[in-house]
This record gives C-alpha cells, structure tokens and sequence, in this order.
C-alpha cells in the first residue's frame, strides 16, 4: 500500500497557498465584511421595526413598544455600526484611500439612517395598501403583510435604497440579496421606487439597479426590468458599471406590468396609465395611456389518442 511523501502538500497546504489569490479570506483582523447569516438578522431587526408582533416570534402588546423599539433600534445600531466600518474600511484600503475618519462617516450615516426609519416605514404602508386594493384575494391588510412576499423584499429594499443612496458599499446589496433568497423577488437597491408599490405573486420579479418607478404601479410574476446592453463598454474597453451607467428601464405613474413581460434598455420609458401584455418583449419607449401586447399565438388543439 502506497502512501504519500512527507514533503508533498497536503489538501489544506493546496487550499492555504491558494487563498493567497484571488479575494483571499475575509479577514477578522482587517477590515472584515459582514456575513450573509449576520445581514440577515439586520433584515429581521428592520421588519420587527416597520411591524412589531408580525415578524417576531414572541408576542407585542402595546405596553411593551417603548421598550421593544428603544431595544431593537440600539440592536439595529450595533449591528449597523460593526458592519458599515467594515465594509467603508474595505473599500476605502481597496482603492488605497485613508481609513482616518472612517468612524466618524460610519457614525453619520447611522444617525441619517435610523432617523429615516419613519419615512421608510410610511412609504412601505403604501405598498401595504396598494396590495389591499389591488388584489380582490388580500382578506385584509394583516394578511397583505403576514404572507405577501413582495412586503418583505419592498420593506427591506427601501431600507437599503436609503443606505445606498449614501454610497455605502457592498452592504445595501447584501441586504437585497438576503430578501431575494427569501422571496424570490430581486429588486437592487439602487432602484428608485416611489410609494404604493405592487408586486402580485413576485416570484422572478427583477428590478435593475438603475430603474426607477413612478407611483400605484402594479408588476405580476416573472417581469424583468433589465439592461439591454449590460457588458457595454467605456473608451478604456472596461464596463460601465454603477448608476452613473442608466441601463435599465423607467416605468411613469400607474403602470401595470403583466406576467412573463420583459422591458430592456436605459433609455426606455413606460409613459404614465399604460399597460404592458404578458410576455411581452419590449426595448423602447411607449407613449402615456399606451396598452402593448403580442398578437394570440395560432393554437393547435387536438385530441389525445384515447379519448372518448
């Protein structure tokens, strides 16, 4: 029986030496990212925030919400506070700039952040309210928030739209990703969304990054709004990237989406009151008041071989 060298590597010396290329390790003595486990728990912290006693395991009255929001907004501090410096820290070593005043930046942002926390809450009532309008099915509104995805992924990407709004990296993106996982609706958090927003079913909704969303719009399952071009390119041969790059489609007031429908291209705007058909393939702009659809595919309708 064969064995191997005392000098040849092993598994763990193979997988060691390879870490020292390519992203490395998130080190815990540098500046390290917060995880994918930890974010979610921020996710959680601002759900129990924008509904206390719906997102929570354990009961809330109304006698316990001064203690309970005073103890989930330091909670939401802390865990703010550990994972903005990280990621302002990584970004600011990664592109070889001080890491000088990077608490005191971290400190603003917080402070901006939870003082917006009323705002956002108030603009996720909204979507709260269009589903309740919007769908006969909605019993009432306790249910609208208990069981439709498209709260959560709305409620979490508000929150993370104000956090990128400040330019805070990778974290806002993290945030958005944990809501994708969890309801299969993925809207970047650069995307501007106004109020009474509503994403019926939601599952393989996308939302790019540069998209931006008028009021009492309506979107069904399986709509894109994506980039046209996304591996455009600069003078320099690299991609454009970031919001300053409008890749992805507009959508004015009152616009309703159906399932399976797909609008590309930064230049395309959905006018105002318009609808677009399921399945839909559309790259260019429409005027207001527009109604688009495909023509009804020929069917062939014929009978199984033993039917009676």
């Amino acid at each position: 029986m064969s064995t191997a060298r005392r000098d040849e590597p092993t598994p763990v010396d193979r997988l060691i030496a390879a870490y020292g290329s390519g992203p490395g390790i998130n080190d815990a003595e540098s500046c390290p990212l917060p995880s994918r486990e930890n974010v979610a728990k921020v996710c959680d912290l601002v759900l129990t925030l924008f509904f206390p006693g719906f997102f929570t395991s354990g009961a809330v009255t109304q006698k316990d919400l001064p203690e309970f929001t005073k103890a989930r907004i330091a909670a939401l501090t802390t865990a703010l506070r550990k994972h903005l410096h990280g990621t302002v820290a990584f970004v600011a070593m990664r592109e070889g700039r001080s890491c000088d005043d990077v608490e005191a930046t971290v400190r603003e942002h917080i402070h901006g952040v939870i003082a917006e926390l009323t705002s956002v809450r108030e603009l996720v009532l909204t979507d709260v309210e269009a589903a309740f309008a919007s769908d006969p099915a909605a019993a009432d509104r306790a249910t609208v928030i208990l069981s439709y995805p498209c709260i959560e992924a709305l409620a979490v990407q508000r929150f993370a739209h104000r956090l990128y709004r400040r330019g805070i990296p990778i974290f806002p993106r993290m945030l958005t990703e944990v809501a994708h996982s969890r309801t299969g609706i993925d809207i970047h958090p650069g995307a501007t969304i106004d109020e009474s927003f509503f994403i019926d079913h939601g599952t393989g909704v996308v939302i790019g990054e540069t998209s931006r969303i008028g009021k009492h719009c309506v979107l069904y399952q399986g709509v894109g709004l994506v980039a046209w071009n996304p591996l455009a390119k600069d003078e320099h041969g690299e991609l454009k990237r970031g919001a300053s790059n409008k890749r992805h489609p507009d959508m004015e007031d009152h616009v309703t989406i159906y399932a399976g429908a797909t609008v590309l291209g930064g230049d395309t705007v959905i006018g105002h009151h318009s609808v677009i058909g399921g399945n839909v393939w559309l790259t260019h702009s429409v005027e207001p008041y527009s109604v688009v659809t495909i023509k009804d595919p020929e069917l062939n309708i014929r009978k199984r071989k033993g039917a009676k």
